[in-house]
């Protein structure tokens, strides 16, 4: 196989790649919160560096609270209210 075939699966395999991540993340929310959190407490397990810790917490999901400190109206936000 020349290098030109081999870029040419690599570019397709990339492009498939890219688009099962964006369906993944538009048609099942909840499945990729859950791999995720599972790949980032993976990640931040004390055996592996600190790059990879590091990386673990920010590849984390967000609290599934919806924001605010207490998880109720969130009023206490800094940011200007929601217009309807």
């Amino acid at each position: 196989m020349d290098r030109g075939m081999l870029l040419q699966y690599l570019i397709i395999a990339l492009a498939v790649l890219v688009s099962a991540w964006v369906v993944l993340k538009k048609q099942f929310p909840g499945v990729m919160r859950r791999l995720r959190g599972a790949l980032a407490l993976w990640l931040v397990k004390p055996a592996h560096s600190q790059r990879l810790q590091e990386w673990g917490r920010r590849l984390a999901p967000p609290p599934a609270n919806g924001g605010g400190a207490c998880g109720g109206c969130s009023s206490c936000d800094t940011k200007a209210p929601k217009q309807h």
